[in-house]
C-alpha cells in the first residue's frame, strides 16, 4: 500500500467524481470513503462491477449481478419484476442502503429499494461495500452500501449503439444510446425497453392464478458533465425507469398489476478551492411510485409514493503527504404520499460527519464519527474505525470497527390505526427508536501472484432493537440479533481461464430465540469461468445457495439449489457482436420464499430454463 496512490488520486479527482478515472491508471472507488481512491486503499471491503463485466456476464437484471457479491444472497417471489428481496451479510433488505449516482431510491414507506426495476442496459458501474458505513451515510447503512452508476461516455468522440434481444418467455429487450465527448465534456443519452410473457409466480392455481405475469420496463438515461479547467467541473445524471409488472392475488384470484415509476436527478459543482481544499456540492431529488391493484375489475388501488430532495457538501483536506481529511455536510427530506393517510408525511435529516486517514509506511489508520438530527427519533451518533497493516507489498490485513443504524419507516412510524366495527387498532409506533450495530471485522487481502488475487475476511454484528412485530401486529424494538460471518473473493487466470469465486459462510441469528433469521441462507458460493479465444469469448457461471427458513420460528424450511449457466458472444467484425446465453441449464425446479393461500402454502415459481440470443451494433462515426 504505497501513499503515492492517494496522493495522486487526490492531487488528479477530488471529492467524488469518477470522470477521472481516464487519467490514471490503477481503477478507482468513491463508495467506501466517499472519496475517490484506489480499490486497494479503501478499507471496506468492496466489490466493483464494472460495463465490460455487465456485458461479459451478459446479466438481465441488477440482482443477478449481486448475486455474485460475497455474502450477498437474493430473494424472488416470481419472475422478472417481481418483489426482490437483498440480504447482505446477514443483515435485512431495509439493513443495506442503496444508492443511485449518491441519491438515496428506498421507498420511505417500506423502507426497501426497487432494484429488482433498474436496468443494467443503462448502468456503467455498481460499487457494494460490504459491512456498516454509517458513519459516513447515516441510516440503512448497517449490511453495507450498494452505489449504482449511470452510464457515462469516455470523452473519446461520438459513440452510438443499439442492442436488439429475444429469448424465452416471450422475451425482448431493445435498447439504444449516444456518448461522446472530448478531453473536458462528455455525455451519454440511452433508452431501453425490455418486456417479456414472464412465468406464472405461483404454484397452487388459485382462482386466476394460474396465469404468466408480464413485466413491462421503459428506461431512460442521461450523463452530462463538463471541466471548465482543472480545478473546476459541473455535472448532471437522470435516470427515469417505469413500467408494469403482474402479480398474483393469492387470496382472491383477481389479476393485479403494479404500475411503477422510479427516478433519480442530480448535479453537482465540484471544485480543486485551494492546493489543499477540495469541495464538492450535489443537489438531487428522487422519486419512488406504485400504484397496486385491479382498477379494471372494479377493485382498489393502493398508492404509495415517495418523494425525495437531497444536499451534500464534502470537503476534503490534504493537509500533508500522510494526512487528509474529510468534513460533510448532508441533508434530505422524505415526503410519503398516496390512498394511505400516514399520520406524519414528511420528516428531514440533517447530518454532520468528519473523517481523518493517516497514510503511512507501517500502518495507516482511518476514524470517522457522524451526527445525525432526524426530526423524528432524533439524534444518532456512529463511529467507524480502521487499522490497516501491511505485511509485505503483496499482503495486507485490516482491522476495524464501525457503527450502524437503521432509521424506522413511515410503516412503522405513521401507518394509520385499522378501524373496523366502529373500534379501532394501533398499526404503527411512534415511539419506536433506530435500529443500532457494531461490527467488528478481520481482512486479509493478498495479490499472490501476478494473475491471482484473494480478499478474505471474518467478522461480527450484533444488532440492537431490531424492529419486529408482536403478537398484535405493531412494530417493537424487541429483537437482538448476532451475526457471525466469514467471505472470500479470489481472481485467478489459469490456462487463459479468467476465474472469479465468491463464497461466505454465514450464521445469522436471533438472539432470543436462537433461530436462523428469516430468509438467510447460511451458505453461498459464485464461480464464473471465461476464456476469449481471438473474436470469440465463452464463459460459464455456477451458482450455490444453502437452504434457507422462511419464517422467524424455523418452521418453513427451504431447500437449497445450485444454478448452472453458458454463455457465448462473437465479435463478428468492429461493428457487429453477437450473443447467447443459457441461464438454468439443468432446468432446477426451486423456490426462494414462500406464499400463504386459502389452499395452504406455497414456494413461489422461479424461472426454469431460458436462452437470450442478442444483436449488438455500434456503428463507427
Amino acid at each position: 500500500m504505497k501513499l503515492s496512490r492517494l496522493a495522486l488520486a487526490i492531487a488528479v479527482m477530488p471529492g467524488l467524481s469518477l470522470a477521472a478515472e481516464t487519467y490514471v491508471a490503477e481503477p478507482l472507488v468513491v463508495t467506501s470513503g466517499r472519496l475517490a481512491e484506489p480499490q486497494a486503499q479503501a478499507t471496506a471491503a468492496t466489490t466493483v462491477f464494472k460495463r465490460d463485466d455487465i456485458e461479459r456476464l451478459q446479466v438481465s437484471s441488477v440482482t443477478e449481478l449481486l448475486e455474485r457479491v460475497p455474502g450477498l444472497s437474493v430473494v424472488r417471489t416470481g419472475g422478472a419484476g417481481s418483489q426482490t428481496g437483498v440480504f447482505l451479510r446477514g443483515t435485512s433488505t431495509a439493513q443495506t442502503l442503496v444508492l443511485v449516482d449518491g441519491q438515496r431510491i428506498a421507498a420511505a414507506s417500506s423502507g426497501t429499494s426497487s432494484l429488482e426495476f433498474l436496468a443494467p442496459e443503462q448502468i456503467e458501474r455498481i460499487e457494494v461495500v460490504r459491512g456498516a458505513r454509517s458513519a459516513l451515510y447515516g441510516s440503512d447503512a448497517i449490511g453495507g452500501v450498494i452505489q449504482i452508476f449511470t452510464r457515462q461516455g469516455d470523452g473519446q468522440g461520438l459513440k452510438p449503439y443499439a442492442r436488439l434481444a429475444a429469448g424465452s418467455d416471450s422475451t425482448y429487450q431493445r435498447s439504444l444510446g449516444l456518448s461522446g465527448g472530448d478531453k473536458r465534456t462528455r455525455f451519454h443519452l440511452g433508452a431501453a425497453l425490455d418486456e417479456t410473457a414472464g412465468i406464472d409466480a405461483t404454484r397452487d392455481g388459485f382462482g386466476a392464478n394460474g396465469d404468466d405475469d408480464a413485466y413491462r420496463n421503459r428506461s431512460l438515461s442521461l450523463n452530462l458533465s463538463h471541466r471548465f479547467n482543472d480545478s473546476l467541473e459541473v455535472g448532471v445524471t437522470a435516470l427515469d425507469q417505469r413500467g408494469q409488472v403482474e402479480y398474483d392475488d393469492t387470496f382472491t384470484g383477481s389479476l393485479p398489476t403494479t404500475d411503477f415509476l422510479l427516478s433519480s436527478i442530480s448535479g453537482f459543482i465540484e471544485a480543486r478551492v485551494t492546493e489543499v481544499w477540495s469541495s464538492r456540492l450535489e443537489l438531487g431529488h428522487s422519486e419512488d411510485k406504485r400504484d397496486s391493484g385491479n382498477d379494471q375489475a372494479g377493485g382498489t388501488v393502493s398508492q404509495f409514493n415517495t418523494y425525495r430532495d437531497a444536499a451534500n457538501w464534502l470537503n476534503t483536506l490534504t493537509l500533508n503527504e500522510n494526512h487528509q481529511l474529510l468534513l460533510g455536510l448532508d441533508w434530505y427530506e422524505d415526503r410519503a404520499q398516496g390512498t394511505t393517510d400516514f399520520v406524519e408525511d414528511s420528516r428531514w435529516n440533517r447530518a454532520t460527519f468528519v473523517q481523518h486517514r493517516y497514510i503511512g509506511e507501517t500502518f495507516s489508520t482511518e476514524l470517522g464519527v457522524r451526527h445525525d438530527d432526524n426530526q423524528q427519533f432524533g439524534n444518532e451518533n456512529t463511529w467507524n474505525a480502521s487499522l490497516t497493516l501491511p505485511l509485505n507489498n503483496a499482503n495486507d490485513l485490516i482491522l476495524s470497527y464501525s457503527e450502524g443504524f437503521r432509521a424506522p419507516t413511515f410503516n412503522d412510524l405513521y401507518y394509520p390505526d385499522f378501524c373496523f366495527g366502529g373500534m379501532c387498532f394501533p398499526s404503527a409506533n411512534p415511539d419506536l427508536a433506530p435500529e443500532r450495530s457494531k461490527s467488528y471485522e478481520l481482512q486479509w487481502r493478498s495479490r499472490y501472484s501476478d494473475t491471482g488475487s484473494l480478499q478474505a475476511s471474518v467478522y461480527r454484528t450484533d444488532i440492537e432493537d431490531a424492529i419486529v412485530l408482536d403478537e398484535n401486529f405493531i412494530p417493537q424494538n424487541v429483537q437482538t440479533a448476532r451475526i457471525n460471518g466469514f467471505e472470500a473473493a479470489v481472481q485467478q487466470e489459469l490456462f487463459g481461464w479468467q476465474g472469479n469465486l465468491a463464497l461466505a459462510l454465514i450464521d445469522p441469528r436471533d438472539r432470543a430465540s436462537g433461530h436462523t433469521l428469516q430468509r438467510r441462507a447460511k451458505r453461498t458460493l459464485s464461480l464464473d469461468v471465461d476464456r476469449r479465444f481471438g473474436d470469440v469469448s465463452v464463459g460459464a457461471g455456477w451458482r450455490a445457495i444453502s437452504g434457507r427458513y422462511d419464517d422467524a420460528d424455523n418452521e418453513i424450511e427451504m431447500s437449497g439449489y445450485g444454478l448452472l449457466s453458458l454463455r457465448a458472444a462473437w465479435q463478428a467484425n468492429e461493428e457487429l457482436g453477437l450473443s447467447l446465453k443459457l441461464d438454468n441449464l439443468l432446468d432446477k425446479d426451486y423456490a426462494e420464499a414462500t406464499y400463504s393461500t386459502p389452499n395452504g402454502r406455497f414456494g413461489y415459481n422461479s424461472a426454469g430454463r431460458t436462452a437470450l440470443f442478442a444483436v449488438t451494433w455500434t456503428p463507427q462515426l
